[in-house]
Order: structure tokens, then sequence, then C-alpha cells
């Protein structure tokens, strides 16, 4: 069965809500998806030969399109209470079904690059041409994920505070108990069972599309056990209509907020080691088969998200203030960075931190202190105009508060004049401080574009 006669099935016909009674907000998510749909498209549009390239799922483009796409869907349990722990994982689901999703659409917009004379398409034209797929994938089936995702993570952090009773307490499914409620949740209603039982692990709520159905604790002296048996024919009745079995899941017991099986994925992946957590990437041996290839690549950009998270801090000893250096911060650099940072510490009291690299930006020069100022600060030996004139240009794509550590061999004169002219060119920079024998002087934009600015050898303290 096809994605969309999948979908049309699930979906059921029913009315579908999006980030019910916030309009504005549905179509500030819209906007910002679409835009990164078209920056997406953007990197497909580049893809040469006769089929899809996999490794497209790792461009900029499309990550950012998964990124965007997965914080909408993180958006939808922001508030819901759970562990750090929990919220973690589910994000990890998210943004793992958010490239899956991806996926498809690449593949299904990849064939409007040609025209029907087999001739490549302007960029406009073959974006005009595949709109219908960011409103099919992006709004319609958006409001259905994104309501999922909201009642399974809710229902995750519900499972969480069960965990920590134990089986001391029985649990018992809920329907909303309104007219809207399917006749087939219904039965479920008051099925009471403990947390240990394996109904719990195929038939805890939500059981489809829009499911308000929920999960309560009960004491055991008052709510005894329904027949296992009984309740399993319940749950089989309640999700008939999901005949391949996708919202059989726990959210919960599992850390996702969407199933392995889902309308991106195959019923395999519901077994398959890598989705289960049972082996690492590079040992276990791929499938044949575009979709598999896609959601390796997509996991491993994931890994890499989280090891780029991983930063740690080294404290460094100074008589004053205080120096951290990110365990990410560029190492060519980082001696003469941390030279300054001392500096700066010792003589000011700041607390700085030599941050790791921004992913926008080629060096990782730079630090923050108490101030929250950035600030970027380059060393040369043997400064001339024309060095002086290069480093504050490689520092203001970089930040807008720059430090210069220069010797004494260029005259103040020279200085001067580099780094105004400089500073005139360049829109950014709004401050820039002078170290030099051991002391130090700043001065403001609005100084150091006048005419009559000079550095003098009193400035320095």
């Amino acid at each position: 069965m096809g994605l969309h006669q999948r979908y049309s099935r699930l979906l059921a016909g029913r009315p579908l809500q999006f980030i019910a009674g916030k309009k504005e907000e549905e179509e500030k998510v819209r906007k910002k998806l679409s835009t990164a749909f078209r920056g997406m498209m953007k990197g497909l549009f580049k893809q040469e030969g006769a089929s899809l390239n996999i490794e497209i799922v790792t461009e900029p483009g499309v990550q950012n399109f998964i990124e965007t796409h997965s914080e909408v869907l993180n958006s939808s349990f922001e508030k819901a209470p759970m562990s750090d722990t929990m919220r973690k994982r589910l994000e990890r689901s998210n943004y793992i079904f958010s490239g899956m999703k991806a996926f498809h659409e690449l593949n299904e917009a990849f064939p409007s690059l040609l025209d029907e004379d087999g001739n490549r398409k302007t960029f406009e034209h073959f974006l005009n041409d595949v709109q219908k797929i960011d409103a099919t994938y992006n709004e319609n089936y958006l409001r259905a994920e994104y309501n999922f995702v909201q009642a399974s993570a809710e229902m995750a952090g519900k499972w969480e505070t069960f965990m920590k009773d134990g089986d001391r307490y029985n649990l018992q499914y809920r329907t909303a108990g309104d007219d809207k409620v399917r006749p087939e949740h219904a039965a479920l209603h008051g099925v009471t069972l403990p947390p240990s039982d394996e109904f719990w692990g195929e038939f805890y709520p939500p059981n489809g599309w829009n499911c308000r159905c929920t999960v309560v604790q009960v004491r055991k002296s008052r709510y005894p056990a329904t027949d296992h048996d009984e309740a399993i024919a319940l749950g089989e009745l309640a999700t008939g209509k999901d005949t391949k079995g996708i919202f059989r899941f726990n959210s919960g017991k599992e850390g996702k907020a969407v199933p392995d099986y889902n309308p991106y994925t195959i019923s395999k992946c519901r077994t398959c080691p890598v989705a289960n957590g049972n082996s690492t990437l590079a040992k276990v041996e791929i499938p044949a088969n575009d979709l598999c290839a896609a959601c390796k690549k997509i996991r491993r950009c994931w890994a890499k998200r989280e090891d780029d998270e991983a930063e740690t801090f080294t404290q460094c000893e100074t008589k004053n203030g205080k120096l951290r250096v990110s365990s990410r911060h560029g190492k060519n650099e980082k001696k003469e960075n941390v030279r300054v940072g001392t500096y700066l510490a010792e003589k000011h009291g700041y607390e700085i931190d030599l941050i790791a690299n921004p992913p926008d930006r080629k060096s990782a020069d730079s630090f923050n202190h108490t101030l929250g100022v950035f600030q970027e600060y380059k060393v040369n030996g043997t400064p001339t105009r024309s060095s002086i004139d290069n480093l504050v240009r490689s520092g203001a794509k970089q930040a807008d508060d720059i430090v210069l550590w220069v010797s004494s061999d260029l005259s103040l004169e020279d200085l001067c004049v580099a780094i105004k002219n400089r500073v005139k060119r360049t829109q950014n920079i709004k401050s820039l401080t002078i170290v030099r024998n051991g002391k130090d002087a700043t001065y403001l934009r609005e100084k150091m574009i006048r005419d009559s600015w000079e550095i003098k050898q009193a400035d320095f303290k």
C-alpha cells in the first residue's frame, strides 16, 4: 500500500486540529516550515543523475528542514512533565521521524525536476510544481502528527510516574467520556491491569489519530484487575482499523514519541536492531533499499549532533576572575586564546568561557564573559597595517566586539589608520580592545570612525 493510501486509511476522514484555537501560531509554523521546505528543495534542485542520491539527507538544507520539523513536534510537549532523559529520547524520536518524512518528500519531489520533454526545469518552475507536496505533508499530515506526538509525550511522562510505584497500584484505561469517543475505544474504558501486564505494551494510549484516552493509577483494593485475555480481546477490537499495528506501542516504555513502524517506514522497522538500540550503526548490515539507507544516515546525523552537544569545560588557573576552555574550542588558536583570556580575567576580573565554534562560523575564537559580550581576539607577533586590517576584518566575521593583542613593533599611528579604515567599512563592529605591552584600551565604534580619532599611549591602563 502506498504512503498516501496508508495515511488516508489511518486518518479515516477524521477532522484534525493543529495547535487548537491558536490560528496565528499555526500560520507561523506553516510559514517556518514552508521556508525550510524551500531550502530543502534548493538542495534537491542541485541533484544530478537519474535517481535520488541518499546522501542528500545529510545536506544543510535538508538537515535544516528536519530540525525545523522536529522542533515543531517538540513544541507540542514542551510543558509536559517528564524527566530530562525522557524528553531527550522523545526529541530523538521526533528527529528520526522528521528525517524519514523528509526522505519521502524528497523522493516524491525528485521526478518533478524534469519537464515532460526530459528537460531541466527552472527552480521557480520546479518549486511551483512541488507546492502540493509541501501542503500535503507539512499541513495535512502534520496536524495528525502534532496531535499524536503531543498525546504520546504526555502519556510517556505519565508512564515514568507509574514506574516509580511499580505494581503497587493498578493502571486503569479511561476515555474522555463524551459523545466524541469512538465506540471501540469506549469498550476499553475501565480495563484495569498492573503496569507489568503485557497489555500496556500494545494498547497504551494514544491508540489512533486524535485519541484522547488516558490511563490513571487506581487502588487494587477498589479496582480489581481485568482478566488478561479479555483485556487483550478488547484491545484488538479497539485498534481493529489499525490493521498494520502501527499504533501498538508504549511511548513511555520505548522512550519514543512515534513508533518505529509509522506511515513513513515499514513493518520490519519494529524489529530492526538499530531502532531498538541493540546494536551500533557501524555493525548493522543495512538491507539494499533506499529507505533503510536513508534511515541509517539520519540516525548518524543525530549521533553527530549529540556528540557535538557533549561539550565539557576545563577550568584554567587565574589569579583573578575565571577562565574555562571548551573541549570543542579550536585547537590551532587555543594557546594564544588562553593567553588573552587569562590576561583579561586577571586584569578585569572577567568570568570567561572560550567556547566551541558555532556552526556558522569558521574559527573558534569567541569568548563570553559575565557582561554577555561576545568578543574576538587575534594575535600577531609582527603586525603591519595590512595584517591588522586582515585581523580586524576576520574578527568582524565572527563577532561584533574585537580584541587585538599586538606587539609594540607597530606605531600607534599606523595601528590607528589600519583600524579606522577597516571599522568604517565594516558596519557590525561595535567595539575594539587593544592589548599592548601588558596594558589595554577599549574604543567604541562612534569614536573610532571620527576623523580626529587617535590612539594615545595614555589610553592604555
